[in-house]
């Protein structure tokens, strides 16, 4: 997810910083893994005079690469900023809940998972700055569901939100028309409209006259955490109760996810392992669930001749996969200077400028009349309105309950369950082994 929205996986994409073509992916499932990296390019302490603000980062959040730092330096030359990154979040995550936990060894600014936000805001919110009151930041700027996800129940905004991964369906538009399927980006989003039950309808008209070799989907494990994503419950209600094998919502996204693996309509792969990485390179499916990051993915692992072959559609029910936040720990050295900084970078016209460079998509929804989103373009989607089709899934996205083992259990279905349909298990089956890994990771 991300590199950095399936944190907790090694799942990360290379970073593809090309401006105007939604390059890098940033969410979980998004960057190269790697071992930690910890230090910037320039960490030398800020200079005589100057002080230093410090980000503690996972992944590639793409601040220095569209050059915010240098441009909030120029701005106020009186500050220094140095970023700690470590390049997987399941790294990042514990020592960050240790150093919250001892009050030691943090980072002026810390940036959160959207995985992780839940139990941050549960548990660690009294550390935290309530970054509400901070001038510039306005609740309004932001998306809903965003917003809320940060927010204490006694209203207290603890993270502001860098970016959110609204759901679209990427589509090859030489394999669908080889199946016989309409190409026209609005035709094919009408087929599924409104419900995943008819996504895998179509991808059993897909199958009738399928080239060769393909399957209509990339994966079990991509079908499920697209269809998961338009719950406004999944794993957890409302009061932190865990209820993913009670909820029928979840159990109905497994079963209709199994019955795609028996019927063949989805590949045999993991999402984000290497031979998921082939089967994008060597064109073996026709579409698949596709936050605004998975562009910059497919574009690295895509060989020359798919540029200009993808289009995107509208998803059967809007949804989000992906998304981080910047919080300002009152521990900090330079509270203040921190706090400052977290609104600048993450103010709408600051969100825009990083989607045009790096990506990442806004969770500021004041930035979606800007040009860098109504005009973005992507080399492999060609001249589809991708700023304008994910503007509308964010907006439309509903407010989910996120719990604090969200990733575990989201894992657990995916890589220990619906994937063992591909491998001749019944859909009972693979629940089951799903249920109990899951529970055996929960401890309960």
């Amino acid at each position: 997810m991300r590199a950095r929205t399936r944190t907790g996986t090694a799942h990360r994409a290379v970073a593809l910083a090309v401006v105007a073509t939604l390059g890098a992916g940033l969410l979980a499932g998004c960057a190269d893994d790697g071992g930690d990296k910890s230090g910037s390019s320039d960490d030398s302490g800020g200079g005589k005079g100057k002080t230093t603000v410090s980000l503690g980062l996972f992944g590639t959040f793409g601040f220095k690469e569209a050059g915010l730092y240098a441009e909030y330096e120029k701005l106020h030359p009186d500050i220094k900023i140095t970023e700690n990154v470590t390049e997987r979040n399941e790294n990042y995550y514990p020592a960050l809940l240790n150093h919250l936990t001892t009050g030691s060894g943090l980072q002026d600014i810390q940036a959160v998972e959207v995985g992780n936000i839940a139990e941050i805001v549960n548990t660690q919110a009294a550390k935290l700055e309530d970054l509400s009151k901070v001038s510039g930041v306005n609740k309004s700027d932001f998306l809903d569901w965003k917003w809320a996800q940060a927010t204490t129940k006694d209203s207290q905004t603890i993270g502001l939100g860098t970016d959110v991964g609204p759901m679209a369906i990427c589509y090859r538009k030489d394999l669908f028309k080889s199946a016989g399927l309409p190409t026209d980006r609005d035709a094919v989003g009408k087929l599924w409209a409104g419900s995943w039950d008819k996504f895998v309808t179509v991808g059993q008209d897909y199958k009738k006259k399928a080239p060769k070799g393909t399957t209509f989907m990339d994966s079990p494990g991509g079908l499920l955490n697209a269809v998961l994503s338009s719950e406004k419950e999944k794993f957890y209600d409302s009061s932190g109760k865990v209820i993913y094998k009670t909820n029928p919502a979840v159990r109905a996204a497994f079963d209709l996810t199994a019955k795609a693996a028996q019927e063949g309509l989805v590949g045999a792969q993991t999402q984000f392992q290497p031979a998921w990485d082939t089967t994008i390179a060597n064109v073996k499916f026709a579409a698949m669930a596709c936050p605004p990051w998975m562009l910059g993915y497919i574009k690295g692992k895509s060989k020359p001749a798919a540029k200009g072959q993808w289009d995107v559609a509208v998803a059967p029910k809007s949804g989000n996969w992906g998304g981080s936040f910047l919080t300002v720990p009152k521990s900090g050295k330079h509270v203040k200077e921190a706090e400052a900084l977290a609104a600048w970078l993450t103010a709408p016209e600051q969100q825009a400028k990083l989607f045009a460079v790096q990506g990442s998509f806004p969770s500021a929804q004041a930035a979606y009349t800007s040009s860098e989103v109504t005009g973005a373009k992507n080399d492999m989607t060609g001249d589809a309105p991708i700023g304008t089709i994910f503007a509308e899934a964010a907006k439309a996205s509903p407010v989910q309950v996120i719990g604090p083992k969200d990733q575990i259990i989201q894992q657990g279905l995916t890589d220990n369950g619906v994937i063992l349909v591909t491998k001749g298990k019944s859909p009972e089956e693979a629940w089951n082994t799903a249920t109990k890994t899951i529970d055996n990771n929960l401890e309960q």
